[in-house]
């Protein structure tokens, strides 16, 4: 089937220009708009989108591409006493305009305090989930319409767009395998096919979907031997042909997908050029300020590496570019590897690798190693592989909110027996932790950084075995612990405090789990331990080096500073670090603090 070429983000001609979307204030005003008037609202939407993104940043293309099929989906479905859920979320720009939050939108997107780039429930009762981890959306359908038939509700449609690239996990395919087993509970699957999840789709689910846009038939879909109903193609932007194939989907009463062919970015012809790099956008850098990026420095290293290097191989999770490793493929084509969204395979295909005598290197978003957990600890850690896990976007991620901040790594991998784990900070440790951490041989590795510049390089006053002093104090009295890039704001609060007549030590471990002999060591000889890691709660470096002492029979205090123990919502990175104290400022004020208390408490005594 063809699909329409991208129009300009433009109102068409011949039509009226006073705009249908000012008068748009949620799907009911929707469904009371004429047909005619719906091309004009597509094109203002897309204006919207683009000039929104350009001032602030944002999902672009995944949203120029779903316009008509949003439009559709709210004249048809009376969203929310319909169930509608959007797999990822960040398609769902579209659903969070017309559903009364244009004038937000339009001021706030992404913004600290203001609208998320996902849906929230906080928002609008329209966002029934606001996930924004893949392939997720059609296990939360499948669990809606047993709870409704459960109920004996039997007048709300359930549901749930999911893109393409999401049929490529592992738990999209265990959710069909449930609901195409239960024909009396009518499951909706809109299946919006763009080639694409963030990169090209991957595997045989792309193949399988080409065929059937190019209206191969013979053999029944893999939907259908799901046993789900099938319908389409049809053409993602055209608003009447969805709508009438989403009304027979309704009418089926049974579990069925709706596969509509849509283009990632449409309208807006450098979103459709190169629709990667268009993925997510924002205003431009002001002249001057271009900064090298963590990945960047990590993508130049492990290419250079693997020149050397030829047991060397990269697995990623259908993020060859975000990740740094599309340098590398375009070097290495056949030893570098995109599963699609499949972490938990990732994992465990990189032990296979491993096994096999290779030297795999996984990289992934610190938030998306939470889903293979079990991989990295009974498939690669059980079996002591060399394995190396490479955590881009750790830490506080910024404007993409809760699910994206890589905050877990750190606790999750100082449970798992044999891990090693380096925080870099800066762009020298980068690169020679990396080259250490694939020489190991000896069981699984993992590097974190942030989404960031990667700054200045800190040198070190001396190393000894293998910790770097960046700082030494007058006299032993506090000992700073920097885990990764806070290492800087460590360096600047020793400085102030010392100012102030408090003598602080600066140390960075370099591989931060587990505790290096040496640290435990330097911090018998200082009356107060404080480590500052960007992790959760009392954090990971802390509470492991707390047992450590208590181990070693000491009573020196540790005081650990990091993040808060809780989900944190979207803003700048700047502005989340400072919240939560991690910043120069922080940093001296609670090495101060916890002093005073040390001080007292000692005087009481």
């Amino acid at each position: 089937m063809s699909v329409s070429s991208a129009p300009s983000t433009d109102v068409p001609p011949g039509t009226s220009a006073c705009s249908p979307l000012a008068d748009i204030d949620g799907p009911d005003d929707l469904r009371g708009l004429p047909a005619s008037r719906l091309p004009v609202l597509a094109a203002q939407i897309r204006r919207l989108i683009l000039d929104t993104v350009r001032a602030g940043g944002g999902h672009l293309g995944p949203n120029l591409g779903v316009v008509e099929l949003t439009i559709a989906l709210h004249r048809v479905f009376r969203s929310p006493h319909d169930t509608l859920l959007f797999d990822t979320g960040h398609q769902a720009y579209v659903h969070k305009i017309l559903t009364g939050r244009r004038e937000a939108f339009a001021r706030s997107l992404r913004r600290s305090g203001g609208l998320s780039g996902y849906p929230s429930r906080a928002e609008s009762g329209h966002d029934v989930i606001e996930n924004s981890h893949a392939s997720t959306a059609l296990s939360y359908a499948d669990g809606i319409a047993k709870a409704y038939a459960l109920q004996g509700v039997h007048d709300r449609s359930v549901v749930a767009v999911v893109g393409d690239g999401a049929l490529t996990g592992g738990m999209a395919h265990e959710a069909l395998n449930n609901i195409g087993a239960a024909p009396e509970r009518p499951v909706i699957v809109l299946l919006n096919d763009n080639g694409h999840s963030y990169s090209p789709t991957a595997g045989a689910v792309a193949a399988h979907l080409e065929r059937l846009r190019a209206g191969e038939s013979g053999s029944p879909t893999v939907f259908e031997q799901f046993g789900l109903a099938y319908l389409g193609p049809v053409d993602g932007h055209d608003v009447a042909a969805i709508e009438s194939a989403l009304c027979r989907a309704r009418d089926l009463r049974r579990p069925v997908v709706v596969h509509v062919v849509t283009v990632k970015g449409q309208g807006y012809g450098p979103a459709c050029v190169d629709p990667e790099r268009m993925h997510t956008a924002g205003p431009p850098p002001r002249p001057g300020t271009r900064a090298v990026s963590w990945t960047e420095v990590f993508a130049g290293e492990l290419t250079a590496l693997g020149e050397r290097r030829p047991e060397v191989a990269a697995v990623t999770a259908a993020m060859p570019g975000p990740t740094g490793l599309a340098r590398f493929a375009d070097r290495f084509p056949g030893r570098c590897f995109d599963v699609g969204i499949a972490e938990q395979h990732a994992v465990a295909s990189a032990a296979g690798l491993a096994t096999a005598g290779l030297h795999p290197v996984v990289a992934v978003y610190a938030t998306f190693l939470n889903r293979a957990f079990d991989q990295v600890l009974l498939d690669v850690a059980l079996h002591r592989l060399p394995v190396t896990f490479v955590l881009d976007r750790a830490g506080v991620t910024g404007p993409d909110g809760p699910s994206h901040h890589g905050m877990w790594d750190l606790t999750l991998l100082a449970t798992v027996p044999g891990m090693r784990v380096a925080a870099p900070r800066d762009a020298t440790r980068l690169r020679d932790l990396l080259g250490e951490a694939i020489a190991w041989d000896g069981g699984p590795t993992a590097l974190r950084f942030p989404k960031a510049a990667v700054g200045e390089d800190i040198p070190a006053e001396q190393r000894i075995d293998g910790v770097d002093v960046l700082y030494r104090g007058a006299h032993r009295d506090v000992l700073l612990v920097a885990v990764g890039p806070l290492a800087a704001a460590c360096v600047e609060a020793a400085r102030a405090l010392a100012a102030a007549g408090i003598a602080v030590t600066v140390v960075d471990p370099r591989w931060v789990l587990p505790i290096p002999d040496l640290l435990v060591g330097a911090t018998l000889r200082h009356r107060l331990v404080v480590v500052a890691e960007d992790d959760v709660g009392t954090g990971a470096v802390a509470a492991t080096l707390g047992r450590a002492l208590t181990a070693a029979g000491s009573r020196i205090p540790v005081r650990g500073l990091g993040l808060p123990h809780r989900f944190l919502e979207h803003g700048t990175r700047a502005d989340i670090l400072a919240a939560a104290g991690l910043t120069a400022d922080g940093i001296a004020r609670a090495v101060r603090s916890a002093r005073t208390e040390l001080t007292d408490a000692g005087e009481a005594r």
